[in-house]
C-alpha cells in the first residue's frame, strides 16, 4: 500500500466559485453540487487560497506543481483572484520548481483583460466546445436556455489572438454522437484545435441531486455509439493527422502500447490522485465523487497531505482495481482499460457480476481496432522513426473500410485536407 513517503504526486482540481455558473448545460454533473452548501456565498476566501497554495506546493514529492481550475465557471471569481492565486504560487514556490495554472472554462464570459492575462502568465486554457453550432447548441445553453456557440467562437478568438494555449474539450452525447467526422473536422478545421479531448455523457438518473442506479438519462451515450464515434475520428487521425493534431485518447494508447501506465485515471489499475477542493476547503475523494460518502477533511483543519494519503483514500483508489469483475479480469483489453471510470461501471457482467463500465461495448470494440496501428506506431518509436510515419503505410495496410465507421463515407473531406499533412509531434 502507498503511503506519505512512497504516494505520487497528486492533482487537485479547485472550484474557487463550487458549483456556480452562468450556464445550464443540460448533461451537466456539477451544478447539483450547489445543494451541499445551502447559503453560501460560493467564493474562495484569501486567506484559504493562500493556504491551500502552502499545502498543495509543499506535499508534491517532485519539483512541479499544476494548480486545475475549475467550476462551475472558475472566471467568475474574477482577473484578480487569479492574479493573487500567482502570488501565493510564488511566495511558497520551492527553489528551482516550476508551478503550471490549467483552466477549465466555458467559454462565453473571456475578454481582452482575460486572453492578456492568459498570455502573460502562461495559462493552458481548455474550452468545452460541442462541435458545429447545431450539435454544440442542442445542451449548452446558458440560464435563460439561449444557445452559447457564438459566444465560445469569439471567445476562441481572443485567446488566439492573445497568443493563448488551449485545447478543445468535447462532451460527446446523444446529440453528437452520431456525427463523428463532422465533429472532428469541425474542431480540426475551422476551430483550428492542436488538441482535443472526447469525454462520453454517462449521465445516470438523480436522486436528491446525486446520480445514483444504472438508468441513464436520453442525454447520454451507449458503450457501441461511443466506440463507433472514437473509431470514426482514430480513422481520420490515422490518415492525416498524426504528429500535428494530438487526441489525448490516441495519445495515451501509444503511451500504453509502448509499456507505460496510462496516466490518465480513467485507465489507470487504481485511481485516486485527481481529487476536489470546494469553495470553503472542503476535500472530496474525487471530482466525480463529491458528495457525503467521499469527504475527506477541510484544509483549515486537516492536513492536505495527510488527507490525500489517509487510508481512507487510498482504499478509494484500490477499489478500481479490487473491485474488478472477473470479466474484465479476462478481457484481451484490460492492459489498457483496467476497468474504466468507476463512476461508469454501473452494469453487470454476462455472468452476471456487477462492476462492469457501461461503455465496456464501445471501449472493446475500439481498442480492438487501433491494436495493429497502435502497435506499428510504437514500433516505430522504438525505431526513432515519427509515429506520424505510419500515414505513410495506411493506404496500404488499414484502406479497407471498418464496418463500423460507415459514417466516414457522409461527409467529404475539404479540399486543402487531401493532401497528406507532414510535421513532427510537439
Amino acid at each position: 500500500m502507498k503511503t506519505a513517503t512512497t504516494f505520487a504526486a497528486f492533482n487537485v482540481m479547485l472550484k474557487p466559485r463550487g458549483a456556480i455558473c452562468n450556464l445550464d448545460c443540460k448533461y451537466c454533473y456539477y451544478l447539483a453540487k450547489e445543494m451541499l452548501y445551502p447559503g453560501s456565498r460560493f467564493r474562495m476566501e484569501e486567506d484559504l487560497l493562500e493556504e491551500f497554495t502552502r499545502q498543495y506546493i509543499e506535499a508534491q514529492p517532485v519539483l512541479e506543481a499544476t494548480f486545475a481550475w475549475q467550476g462551475g465557471e472558475p472566471t467568475l471569481m474574477g482577473v484578480d483572484f487569479y492574479r493573487k492565486a500567482l502570488a501565493f504560487q510564488e511566495k511558497y514556490r520551492k527553489p528551482g520548481s516550476i508551478n503550471h495554472n490549467a483552466f477549465q472554462t466555458n467559454g462565453t464570459t473571456i475578454n481582452d483583460e482575460w486572453g492578456q492575462f492568459f498570455h502573460e502568465h502562461n495559462f493552458l486554457i481548455g474550452i468545452s466546445l460541442d462541435g458545429p453550432q447545431g450539435l454544440h447548441d442542442a445542451y449548452r445553453v446558458d440560464k435563460s436556455g439561449q444557445p452559447t456557440f457564438d459566444r465560445v467562437i469569439e471567445s476562441l478568438e481572443i485567446l488566439k489572438r492573445h497568443q493563448v494555449d488551449f485545447n478543445i474539450l468535447t462532451c460527446v452525447h446523444s446529440a453528437n454522437v452520431g456525427h463523428g467526422l463532422e465533429v472532428y473536422r469541425f474542431l480540426r478545421d475551422d476551430v483550428g484545435a492542436r488538441y482535443i479531448q472526447f469525454i462520453p455523457i454517462v449521465e445516470r438518473r438523480r436522486v436528491n441531486g446525486y446520480q445514483q442506479g444504472n438508468r441513464v438519462s436520453e442525454r447520454s451515450v451507449t458503450g457501441r455509439q461511443f466506440g463507433a464515434f472514437l473509431t470514426a475520428v482514430f480513422d481520420e487521425w490515422l490518415q492525416y493527422d498524426v504528429g500535428t493534431v494530438f487526441v489525448q485518447l490516441f495519445d495515451i494508447a501509444l503511451g500504453v502500447w509502448l509499456g507505460h501506465r496510462a496516466g490518465l485515471c480513467i485507465f489507470d489499475e487504481t485511481c485516486g490522485g485527481a481529487l476536489a477542493l470546494e469553495h470553503n476547503g472542503d476535500l472530496y475523494a474525487c471530482d466525480h465523487f463529491v458528495e457525503p460518502d467521499c469527504f475527506l477533511g477541510n484544509i483549515r483543519q486537516d492536513k492536505l497531505l495527510a488527507m490525500v494519503t489517509s487510508p481512507r483514500q487510498i482504499s478509494f483508489g484500490e477499489a478500481k482495481r479490487e473491485t474488478l469483475p472477473k470479466y474484465c479480469r479476462r478481457c484481451e483489453v484490460r492492459f489498457m482499460c483496467n476497468g474504466g471510470c468507476p463512476k461508469n461501471r454501473i452494469l453487470k457482467t454476462p455472468d452476471g457480476e456487477p462492476g462492469l463500465n457501461y461503455l465496456c461495448e464501445g471501449y472493446r470494440a475500439f481498442f480492438n481496432h487501433i491494436d495493429q496501428p497502435m502497435k506499428m506506431m510504437a514500433m516505430m518509436v522504438n525505431l526513432r522513426r515519427l509515429p506520424a510515419d505510419i500515414m505513410q503505410l495506411h493506404n496500404q495496410i488499414w484502406s479497407t473500410p471498418d464496418p463500423i465507421t460507415s459514417d466516414q463515407t457522409k461527409f467529404r473531406k475539404k479540399k486543402k485536407h487531401r493532401r497528406r499533412r507532414s510535421g513532427s509531434p510537439q
